[in-house]
Protein backbone atom coordinates (compact mmCIF):
# COMPACT_ATOMS: atom_id res chain seq x y z
CA UNK A 1 0.00 0.00 0.00
CA UNK A 2 1.29 3.46 -0.86
CA UNK A 3 1.99 5.98 1.93
CA UNK A 4 -0.99 7.99 3.19
CA UNK A 5 0.51 11.21 1.81
CA UNK A 6 2.35 11.74 -1.49
CA UNK A 7 3.93 14.82 -3.01
CA UNK A 8 3.35 16.55 -6.32
CA UNK A 9 6.53 15.04 -7.78
CA UNK A 10 5.28 11.55 -6.95
CA UNK A 11 1.98 12.31 -8.63
CA UNK A 12 3.73 13.62 -11.74
CA UNK A 13 5.77 10.41 -11.95
CA UNK A 14 2.71 8.17 -11.51
CA UNK A 15 0.14 10.28 -13.31
CA UNK A 16 -0.91 7.50 -15.68
CA UNK A 17 -1.22 4.93 -12.88
CA UNK A 18 -3.66 6.68 -10.54
CA UNK A 19 -7.11 8.22 -10.41
CA UNK A 20 -7.05 11.80 -9.12
CA UNK A 21 -10.02 12.84 -6.98
CA UNK A 22 -11.09 16.39 -6.14
CA UNK A 23 -12.87 16.42 -2.76
CA UNK A 24 -13.41 20.11 -2.13
CA UNK A 25 -16.15 20.88 0.40
CA UNK A 26 -16.89 23.96 2.49
CA UNK A 27 -18.51 24.30 5.89
CA UNK A 28 -19.77 27.78 4.95
CA UNK A 29 -22.00 26.37 2.22
CA UNK A 30 -19.92 27.20 -0.86
CA UNK A 31 -20.14 24.60 -3.60
CA UNK A 32 -17.23 22.23 -4.00
CA UNK A 33 -18.60 21.22 -7.37
CA UNK A 34 -18.48 24.84 -8.53
CA UNK A 35 -14.88 25.09 -7.34
CA UNK A 36 -14.09 21.93 -9.33
CA UNK A 37 -15.78 23.34 -12.42
CA UNK A 38 -13.70 26.50 -12.10
CA UNK A 39 -10.45 24.55 -12.39
CA UNK A 40 -9.16 21.17 -11.28
CA UNK A 41 -6.18 18.88 -11.76
CA UNK A 42 -6.08 17.24 -15.21
CA UNK A 43 -8.54 14.32 -15.54
CA UNK A 44 -9.58 14.58 -11.89
CA UNK A 45 -13.03 13.33 -10.92
CA UNK A 46 -15.16 15.28 -8.46
CA UNK A 47 -16.20 13.31 -5.38
CA UNK A 48 -19.21 14.85 -3.62
CA UNK A 49 -18.67 14.43 0.11
CA UNK A 50 -22.37 14.66 0.97
CA UNK A 51 -23.56 12.34 -1.80
CA UNK A 52 -20.78 9.73 -1.93
CA UNK A 53 -18.77 9.84 1.31
CA UNK A 54 -21.64 10.12 3.79
CA UNK A 55 -25.06 8.69 4.44
CA UNK A 56 -28.14 10.79 5.24
CA UNK A 57 -27.73 12.97 8.31
CA UNK A 58 -29.66 11.87 11.39
CA UNK A 59 -29.75 12.94 15.02
CA UNK A 60 -28.57 9.49 16.06
CA UNK A 61 -25.81 9.17 13.45
CA UNK A 62 -24.61 12.75 13.04
CA UNK A 63 -24.22 15.04 10.07
CA UNK A 64 -21.92 12.82 7.99
CA UNK A 65 -22.36 9.19 9.03
CA UNK A 66 -20.47 6.64 6.99
CA UNK A 67 -22.59 5.48 4.04
CA UNK A 68 -23.65 1.90 3.74
CA UNK A 69 -20.85 -0.04 2.00
CA UNK A 70 -23.15 -0.71 -0.95
CA UNK A 71 -23.85 3.02 -1.38
CA UNK A 72 -20.15 3.89 -1.19
CA UNK A 73 -19.32 1.16 -3.71
CA UNK A 74 -22.02 2.39 -6.08
CA UNK A 75 -20.74 5.97 -5.83
CA UNK A 76 -17.16 4.94 -6.53
CA UNK A 77 -18.17 2.70 -9.43
CA UNK A 78 -20.26 5.44 -11.05
CA UNK A 79 -17.26 7.80 -10.87
CA UNK A 80 -15.14 5.22 -12.66
CA UNK A 81 -13.07 4.25 -9.62
CA UNK A 82 -12.53 0.49 -9.50
CA UNK A 83 -11.27 -2.03 -6.99
CA UNK A 84 -7.77 -2.08 -8.42
CA UNK A 85 -7.34 1.68 -8.80
CA UNK A 86 -4.94 3.79 -6.78
CA UNK A 87 -6.53 7.11 -5.80
CA UNK A 88 -4.77 10.38 -5.01
CA UNK A 89 -7.18 12.87 -3.46
CA UNK A 90 -6.84 16.60 -2.87
CA UNK A 91 -8.74 19.68 -1.82
CA UNK A 92 -7.77 23.31 -1.19
CA UNK A 93 -7.61 23.06 2.60
CA UNK A 94 -4.51 21.02 3.36
CA UNK A 95 -6.33 17.74 2.75
CA UNK A 96 -8.66 18.01 5.75
CA UNK A 97 -11.69 17.26 3.55
CA UNK A 98 -10.06 14.89 1.07
CA UNK A 99 -8.78 12.84 4.02
CA UNK A 100 -12.27 11.36 4.40
CA UNK A 101 -12.09 9.63 1.00
CA UNK A 102 -8.50 8.51 1.55
CA UNK A 103 -9.31 7.07 4.97
CA UNK A 104 -12.41 5.25 3.67
CA UNK A 105 -10.44 3.65 0.85
CA UNK A 106 -7.45 2.67 3.00
CA UNK A 107 -9.69 1.32 5.77
CA UNK A 108 -11.27 -1.05 3.27
CA UNK A 109 -7.95 -2.22 1.85
CA UNK A 110 -7.62 0.06 -1.17
CA UNK A 111 -4.60 2.10 -2.24
CA UNK A 112 -5.16 5.82 -1.67
CA UNK A 113 -3.20 8.87 -0.57
CA UNK A 114 -3.55 12.60 -0.03
CA UNK A 115 -1.75 15.00 -2.32
CA UNK A 116 0.50 16.88 0.08
CA UNK A 117 -0.34 20.58 -0.20
CA UNK A 118 -3.44 20.03 -2.31
CA UNK A 119 -4.30 21.94 -5.45
CA UNK A 120 -1.91 24.76 -4.55
CA UNK A 121 1.18 22.61 -5.18
CA UNK A 122 0.16 21.53 -8.69
CA UNK A 123 2.68 23.09 -11.07
CA UNK A 124 0.78 22.95 -14.30
CA UNK A 125 -2.44 23.98 -16.03
CA UNK A 126 -5.84 23.18 -14.57
CA UNK A 127 -8.77 21.75 -16.51
CA UNK A 128 -12.35 22.96 -16.54
CA UNK A 129 -13.94 20.34 -18.78
CA UNK A 130 -13.03 16.72 -18.03
CA UNK A 131 -15.00 13.90 -19.68
CA UNK A 132 -16.46 11.43 -17.17
CA UNK A 133 -14.69 8.12 -16.67
CA UNK A 134 -16.38 4.91 -17.70
CA UNK A 135 -18.18 3.12 -14.83
CA UNK A 136 -16.02 0.61 -13.00
CA UNK A 137 -16.41 -2.38 -10.71
CA UNK A 138 -16.09 -1.58 -7.02
CA UNK A 139 -17.14 -4.26 -4.55
CA UNK A 140 -18.84 -3.35 -1.25
CA UNK A 141 -16.63 -3.98 1.78
CA UNK A 142 -17.95 -3.72 5.33
CA UNK A 143 -16.42 -1.01 7.49
CA UNK A 144 -13.85 -2.90 9.59
CA UNK A 145 -14.81 -2.91 13.29
CA UNK A 146 -11.20 -2.35 14.35
CA UNK A 147 -11.19 1.00 12.50
CA UNK A 148 -14.55 2.29 13.77
CA UNK A 149 -15.36 3.70 17.22
CA UNK A 150 -18.72 4.33 18.88
CA UNK A 151 -19.78 7.02 21.32
CA UNK A 152 -19.20 4.54 24.14
CA UNK A 153 -15.65 4.02 22.89
CA UNK A 154 -15.12 7.79 22.94
CA UNK A 155 -16.36 7.87 26.52
CA UNK A 156 -13.99 5.10 27.60
CA UNK A 157 -10.96 6.60 29.41
CA UNK A 158 -8.93 3.56 28.36
CA UNK A 159 -8.64 5.25 24.95
CA UNK A 160 -6.72 8.35 23.98
CA UNK A 161 -9.47 10.44 22.40
CA UNK A 162 -8.38 13.28 20.13
CA UNK A 163 -10.53 16.16 18.89
CA UNK A 164 -9.60 17.46 15.42
CA UNK A 165 -11.69 20.65 15.58
CA UNK A 166 -10.36 24.14 16.22
CA UNK A 167 -9.29 25.03 19.76
CA UNK A 168 -12.23 27.41 20.01
CA UNK A 169 -14.77 24.70 19.32
CA UNK A 170 -13.00 22.25 21.63
CA UNK A 171 -12.96 24.79 24.48
CA UNK A 172 -16.64 25.58 23.98
CA UNK A 173 -16.04 29.21 23.02
CA UNK A 174 -17.65 29.00 19.58
CA UNK A 175 -19.42 26.44 17.43
CA UNK A 176 -21.08 27.48 14.17
CA UNK A 177 -23.06 24.27 13.63
CA UNK A 178 -23.81 22.32 16.83
CA UNK A 179 -26.27 23.28 19.58
CA UNK A 180 -24.09 22.24 22.53
CA UNK A 181 -20.60 23.66 22.74
CA UNK A 182 -17.56 21.90 24.16
CA UNK A 183 -15.95 18.49 23.83
CA UNK A 184 -16.16 14.85 24.87
CA UNK A 185 -15.02 14.66 28.50
CA UNK A 186 -11.45 13.42 28.62
CA UNK A 187 -10.71 14.23 24.97
CA UNK A 188 -7.47 16.00 24.04
CA UNK A 189 -7.34 18.85 21.54
CA UNK A 190 -5.35 18.11 18.37
CA UNK A 191 -6.56 20.54 15.68
CA UNK A 192 -6.05 18.83 12.33
CA UNK A 193 -4.88 21.93 10.50
CA UNK A 194 -1.93 22.09 12.88
CA UNK A 195 -0.65 18.91 11.20
CA UNK A 196 0.46 21.28 8.44
CA UNK A 197 3.40 23.60 8.04
CA UNK A 198 2.81 27.24 6.99
CA UNK A 199 3.15 26.23 3.32
CA UNK A 200 0.16 23.90 3.63
CA UNK A 201 2.17 20.68 3.48
CA UNK A 202 2.32 18.07 6.22
CA UNK A 203 4.83 18.42 9.02
CA UNK A 204 7.68 15.93 9.01
CA UNK A 205 6.87 12.51 10.44
CA UNK A 206 8.93 13.15 13.56
CA UNK A 207 7.12 16.40 14.29
CA UNK A 208 3.76 14.70 13.82
CA UNK A 209 4.82 11.91 16.14
CA UNK A 210 5.76 14.46 18.80
CA UNK A 211 2.29 16.04 18.55
CA UNK A 212 0.59 12.71 19.17
CA UNK A 213 2.97 11.51 21.85
CA UNK A 214 2.51 14.74 23.80
CA UNK A 215 -1.12 13.67 24.25
CA UNK A 216 -0.28 10.08 25.18
CA UNK A 217 -0.83 8.52 21.75
CA UNK A 218 2.07 6.14 21.14
CA UNK A 219 2.63 2.98 19.14
CA UNK A 220 0.04 0.45 20.29
CA UNK A 221 -2.09 3.01 22.17
CA UNK A 222 -5.81 2.72 21.35
CA UNK A 223 -6.75 6.06 19.78
CA UNK A 224 -10.21 7.40 18.88
CA UNK A 225 -10.36 10.41 16.55
CA UNK A 226 -13.38 12.67 16.20
CA UNK A 227 -14.26 16.13 14.90
CA UNK A 228 -17.54 17.87 14.13
CA UNK A 229 -18.98 15.17 11.88
CA UNK A 230 -16.31 12.56 11.20
CA UNK A 231 -14.62 14.24 8.22
CA UNK A 232 -11.58 16.19 9.41
CA UNK A 233 -10.96 13.56 12.09
CA UNK A 234 -9.66 11.40 9.23
CA UNK A 235 -6.84 13.91 8.72
CA UNK A 236 -5.54 13.15 12.21
CA UNK A 237 -5.76 9.43 11.52
CA UNK A 238 -3.71 9.79 8.33
CA UNK A 239 -1.23 12.03 10.17
CA UNK A 240 -0.95 9.37 12.86
CA UNK A 241 -0.21 6.75 10.21
CA UNK A 242 2.34 9.05 8.56
CA UNK A 243 4.02 9.46 11.96
CA UNK A 244 4.49 5.70 12.20
CA UNK A 245 2.00 5.25 15.03
CA UNK A 246 -0.30 2.79 13.29
CA UNK A 247 -4.05 2.99 12.84
CA UNK A 248 -6.45 4.73 15.16
CA UNK A 249 -10.23 4.49 15.02
CA UNK A 250 -12.72 6.95 13.60
CA UNK A 251 -15.80 7.99 15.59
CA UNK A 252 -18.00 8.70 12.54
CA UNK A 253 -20.82 10.50 14.33
CA UNK A 254 -18.31 12.69 16.18
CA UNK A 255 -19.47 15.83 17.97
CA UNK A 256 -22.64 16.17 15.89
CA UNK A 257 -23.80 12.82 17.29
CA UNK A 258 -22.44 13.25 20.81
CA UNK A 259 -23.83 16.75 21.36
CA UNK A 260 -27.29 15.77 20.09
CA UNK A 261 -27.58 13.12 22.82
CA UNK A 262 -28.62 14.92 26.00
CA UNK A 263 -27.54 11.90 28.03
CA UNK A 264 -23.92 12.58 27.11
CA UNK A 265 -21.96 14.95 29.32
CA UNK A 266 -20.16 17.92 27.75
CA UNK A 267 -16.86 19.37 28.90
CA UNK A 268 -15.62 22.90 28.27
CA UNK A 269 -12.26 24.55 28.76
CA UNK A 270 -9.04 22.57 28.99
CA UNK A 271 -9.25 18.98 30.18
Amino acid sequence: MIPPVVGAAWLQDHRDDVVVADVRWYLDGRSGRDAYAGGHLPSAVFVDLDAVLAGPATREGGRHPLPYPEAFARGMAELGIGDGDTVVAYDDDGGVMAARLVWMLRATGRDAALLDGGIAVWDGPLETDTPPRQPATFAPVAWPPDRIATADDAADRAHVVIDARTRERYLGLDDPVDPRWGHVPGARSLPCRENLAPDGRFLAAGDLRARFEALGARQGTPVVSYCGSGVTACHNLLAMERAGLGDGRLFPGSWSQWSADERRAVATGDD
